[in-house]
């Protein structure tokens, strides 16, 4: 199958490199598509500079920071486009280890139209995760399971692999989400259209370079989606986006 991770970046100069290298200890036919929204420190120089020995390697370079959604819009707007057959979405900090993706694409194979890397299965965990974040994830995703009636354990996960079909039928472009609810937005409309999700096990190890883009802002936005969500279910049914 042919397959491209779409990876999001903002500030990654520490760890752009090390996940690139992570990523090609995996495969080397696995492609890459870095979109980088005009990072100060140089991410995007790094992505430039390193897609020059391996063509594999791209950058979609984006002069506003407005949102992880809009980076991941942007990014599966490109590869849909362009034949992939699957499109892998993670982090750049190597919080999400890339020696995952080949259980993932197997999953696929075998079926399934979307895998999540998940904290939340048996198997799966966190490490050097300090309490209150460990809280506020669990507390996060039990509201939303709960709320918008959606069985997936880990409902905000990052760590994900698309069938390319079902991924531009559900229409991302249309999502209004900027944070990591945009995550959310997507595996509700996922879940709402019935395609096969599976979760397989994963440890989300706390970055150790770079700084986190977690914010109180992006916390509320993702709540104040998902009960708006809810009540939309609520009023007009679970087949309105």
């Amino acid at each position: 199958m042919r397959s491209i991770v779409v990876l999001p970046t903002y500030n990654e100069a520490e760890s752009i490199r090390p996940y690139v290298r992570a990523l090609r200890a995996v495969s080397d036919d696995i492609e890459l598509l870095v979109v980088d929204d005009n990072s100060p420190d140089g991410t995007g120089d790094i992505v430039r500079e390193l897609g020059v020995d391996d063509p594999r390697i791209r950058l979609l370079h984006r002069e506003a920071k407005d949102g992880l959604g809009a980076a991941y819009r942007a990014g599966f707007r490109q590869v849909l486009d362009e034949g992939y057959d699957v499109v892998v979405s993670m982090d750049a900090d190597l919080s999400h280890d890339p020696a995952v993706i080949p259980t993932m694409l197997g999953l696929i194979e075998a079926g399934a139209d979307v895998v999540i890397g998940s904290r939340y299965v048996e198997g799966g965990g966190t490490a050097n995760w300090p309490v209150h974040r460990r809280l506020l994830s669990r507390w996060g995703n039990a509201y939303t399971r709960a709320v918008l009636g959606i069985g997936v354990r880990d409902c905000t996960a990052g760590f994900r692999a698309y069938r390319a079909e079902v991924l531009e039928a559900i229409r991302p472009d249309t999502t209004r989400a900027e944070g990591y609810a945009f995550l959310t937005e997507l595996i509700r409309r996922l879940d709402h259209e019935g395609y096969r999700i599976e979760e397989t096990p994963i440890v989300f190890t706390d970055r150790t370079l770079g700084s986190s883009k977690m914010s109180p802002a992006i916390i509320a936005e993702s709540m104040w989606r998902v009960t708006r969500w809810a009540i939309v279910n609520r009023l007009f049914g679970r087949d309105r986006h």
